[in-house]
């Protein structure tokens, strides 16, 4: 909770929206619909034209009221009624094409985003968290759909009447248009003022709304720890006080914005009732006929009106601004782990030889403890060697290390002598199967879980890597068998079976080096036996890396290192080890029940 509430300090402090120009990122994506930007610009521009020739029509048909031929007053009505109908249609084809517009826009950029976030490495998300960047993908891009499929078609609209507006007014009576634009500038003065503030209202109000996904998402996949610790009423708190730091932000911008409302169409309408004032009294000195009169003021209305929806608008463009700049900001992000420019190719076949030379690391978020201290290990091709020692040896980081989630700061990690950091990271991964120790299951199928690690395996092939794992029983005693939901995360399984079902996702890859990460953590002594002849079989002829604290399950390696602080203390097999009596005698003797060591 401490953590959250330091990150909430933290949102006050970024960087803020500085202009609406910021959504020219958005071009790239337009630009392959340019032709549907044109046209549905096309539509826009011919509804404003129409809407600027509608007053015309209204002009004629007054000064003909009394006219004696009411067939020419019929002419008036009849275009007029003309006019509308293209307008009608004009608008309702340009929503159409602005809508169609805006949905593919965000869609490619809700995939542009996800397809540069899904290859980040994990270091990227030790600063940013997955609740957040999926309020970007969602919330902030739900802002950009409404800007494209709307407001910027409003605005531009808007922008056409208001300017055209002037200008038939100018043409329809110079006086009076001379005393509107005097209004002008009382208008935009406080467009601009609070313009400014309402950007930064918008950017932190968005930065609030992503604090509470990521709270909540943090929450929900947690429900059973925060449960289990009996800490809902904490957890509520500390979403609600989130929620409500996100209530007062938008409380300041909706306050800002009607503020900034209230002064410009006050100022807009009181600007027409004054020349209308004026008007009247024209008309009644016989200086200009009512229909002129008439059709001036609804020019003016028209302007005024656009004036208003543009201040309306200008808000929505300027909380879109900063969402396009933080989805920008995703897309831009830096990962310290890319693929190189020229990649190198690795071997037709892999033999599964693996080094590390003098390898130094410590991870991002401990920059002073070193998780590998000058580590070096040689591992033959087809070799099984076991990983053990203390937690926080450094185990797993030499797994992560291998599949290149991580770069290391000195030193050089190969495979068949090519250094990781030349290869293209989906081309090595792909000869490597991993059971992590907290095991990832998706929710959909046993079936499909399974199958996650083949994608084309046929289904009697998932079967028999379940059967290896010794998970067919389980899967079949299932409603739908191999065909039933897991639920999300797995919820619906056990930990052993969970477990299982990850350790048949690796069987079934069948790759040349094999990473398994306790993955017989979780399992009960029957299941462990069964699985652990399944690994060793699978292993054969394959590089297996096993980390395991049950030093039962590493007896059977050809070599065992041992790890504490970052570094190898010894390597050997179990008996040479134990004889040894060092810190690997002192493990197993804890781990027999008689406290001798067999």
């Amino acid at each position: 909770m401490v953590r959250r509430a330091e990150n909430g300090a933290d949102l006050l402090d970024r960087e803020k929206s500085k202009r609406v120009g910021a959504l020219g990122a958005l071009r790239p994506f337009i630009a392959p619909y340019k032709w549907l930007a044109v046209a549905a610009g096309l539509a826009l521009m011919l509804t404003a034209g129409v809407s600027l020739v509608l007053p015309l029509a209204v002009r004629r048909v007054i000064d003909n009221f009394n006219a004696q031929d009411g067939a020419v007053l019929d002419q008036y009505f009849m275009a007029a009624m003309g006019i509308a109908a293209l307008l009608a249609v004009g608008t309702g084809l340009r929503y159409a094409l602005v809508s169609k517009l805006g949905e593919r826009v965000v869609a490619d950029v809700r995939k542009a985003v996800f397809d540069r976030v899904i290859g980040m490495s994990p270091a990227f998300f030790e600063r940013t968290m997955t609740g957040e960047v999926l309020s970007r993908i969602t919330t902030d891009t739900t802002l950009i759909l409404s800007v494209i499929g709307s407001s910027i078609s409003i605005a531009l609209r808007n922008l056409l009447i208001f300017l055209g507006g002037l200008v038939l007014m100018l043409f329809t009576a110079a006086k009076l248009a001379g005393m509107v634009l005097l209004i002008v500038p009382l208008v935009v003065v406080p467009i601009l003022t609070l313009g400014r503030r309402l950007r930064k209202l918008s950017r932190e109000n968005q930065d609030w709304i992503a604090e509470s996904s990521g709270t909540a998402s943090e929450a929900l996949l947690s429900v059973q720890t925060v449960q289990a610790f009996t800490h809902e009423d904490a957890t509520r708190h500390s979403f609600a006080d989130v929620t409500e730091r996100s209530y007062i932000a938008a409380r300041q911008r909706v306050r800002t914005r009607a503020i900034m409302t209230v002064i410009v169409i006050f100022l807009v309408f009181a600007g027409v009732v004054g020349v209308l004032w004026f008007g009247a009294n024209a008309v009644r000195a016989g200086e200009m006929t009512a229909g002129t009169l008439v059709q001036f003021v609804i020019y003016a209305v028209m302007v005024a009106s656009s004036v208003a929806a543009l201040s309306e608008i200008w808000g929505e463009l300027q909380r879109a601004a900063g969402a396009t700049e933080r989805l920008v900001d995703l897309l831009n992000a830096e990962d310290p782990v890319t693929d190189p420019d020229v990649p190198a190719e690795l071997p037709a076949k892999i033999a599964g030889a693996i080094s590390f030379d003098n390898v130094q690391f410590h991870y991002p978020s401990r920059p002073d403890a070193p998780a590998l201290d000058g580590l070096t290990l040689d591992i033959a091709p087809g070799e099984t060697i076991a990983l053990v020692g203390p937690s926080g040896a450094g185990k797993t980081t030499v797994i992560q290390l291998i599949q290149r989630f991580y770069d290391p700061e000195a030193g050089r990690v190969t495979l068949d002598g090519v250094n990781l950091r030349d290869v293209r990271r989906d081309a090595f991964r792909h000869h490597m199967a991993l059971v992590p120790q907290d095991p990832v299951i998706f929710a959909t199928s046993a079936r499909e879980n399974i199958r996650f690690g083949r994608l084309g395996a046929t289904d009697a092939e998932v079967e028999a890597a379940a059967r290896a794992a010794a998970a067919h029983d389980f899967i079949a005693a299932l409603p739908d068998g191999y065909d039933s939901p897991v639920g999300e995360r797995g919820v619906m399984l056990s930990g052993g079976q969970k477990q299982r079902i990850a350790i048949a996702r690796a069987i079934l890859r069948d790759a040349p080096v094999l990473l398994l990460d306790e993955a017989t953590s979780a399992l009960d002594a029957e299941s462990e036996r069964a699985v652990q002849s399944a690994v060793e079989a699978l292993a054969r002829g394959r590089t297996t890396i096993i980390v395991a604290h049950r030093l039962a399950t590493v007896k059977k390696a050809d070599r065992i290192i041992v790890m504490e602080d970052g570094r190898i203390v010894a390597t050997g097999t179990h008996d040479s080890l134990v004889a040894e009596g060092g810190l690997y005698a002192r493990l197993a003797k804890l781990q027999f029940t008689d406290g001798e060591v067999a």
